[in-house]
């Protein structure tokens, strides 16, 4: 709650005492400063190396993306083009389930900062917490809604970017075994929508990631920091390291 103006021309707030607190710049520490600079560092330095830099080439991203060329090929000499919707549905359904998913966490965050004392009490029972302000417990409750906010949009642009691809599907002229010019452009444009969609996803899935790791905040900024660092080593391990990663890549042989 708003409390009224000081003489100096600042704005107070009630601090869950009888006194009212003013909210300053001072309520992050170098500690806090530290771990948000690790964090967004983390989450921006791994995004350019995923999907900008020339390492890249190697993740698991870039292997798909040659099968989704393959399927829009195999599409396009399929008169009967079920199980390319039906593929797409599976998708679409996917999709659905994160972005709704994430409308309801959006409105449980909204929902926590009116029950902002309450959920500062509960924390101050954790032995090594780090004791928070209400200031400060908004501007980490603002932090996960920005993060899931954003995931939102990426999952909502996905599935508009995969219907797309059902009307791609449908309007794809009909090949023999070695497609002509026009077909060969339409089965790029098709792989490459489906690679858009599975970018999008992958941001929006990467931000929940590193909203697991800003979660740490509430405790401790030195746990965001740890666990920043946590999810990048587990989404490189993933994306370039993973079991499926050499699956896709290796020989076919006896599992």
């Amino acid at each position: 709650m708003w409390g009224p103006t000081a003489p100096d021309g600042s704005v107070s707030r009630w601090n869950g005492t009888t006194e009212p607190g003013v909210v300053s710049m001072d309520m992050l520490n170098t500690i806090d400063y530290a771990a948000l600079t690790c964090f967004f560092a983390g989450w921006f330095g791994y995004t350019w190396y995923a999907d900008h830099s020339r390492w890249s080439a190697r993740s698991i991203t870039v292997v798909m993306n040659q099968y989704r060329m393959a399927w829009a090929r195999e599409m396009l000499r399929r008169d009967v083009r079920v199980v390319d919707t039906t593929m797409v549905g599976n998708i679409l359904t996917g999709i659905a389930f994160f972005a709704s998913t994430t409308i309801l966490i959006v409105g449980g965050l909204v929902a926590l900062v009116g029950a902002r004392d309450e959920a500062i009490a509960a924390l101050a029972v954790i032995p090594f917490a780090e004791p928070t302000t209400p200031a400060l417990w908004e501007l980490k409750v603002l932090l996960l809604l920005t993060i899931f906010v954003y995931a939102f949009f990426k999952f909502a642009w996905a599935f508009r970017l995969a219907n797309y691809c059902s009307i791609l599907i449908g309007s794809g002229p009909r090949e023999g075994d070695q497609l002509d010019p026009a077909g060969e452009a339409h089965a790029r444009r098709s792989a490459n929508m489906l690679a858009l969609v599975a970018r999008h996803v992958n941001r929006g899935l990467r931000a929940y990631f590193f909203a697991l790791a800003a979660l740490g905040w509430f405790v401790h900024a030195a746990i965001l920091a740890a666990a920043t660092l946590l999810v990048v080593l587990v989404m490189y391990r993933r994306e370039f390291r993973s079991r499926a990663y050499k699956v896709m890549t290796e020989e076919a042989r006896e599992p």
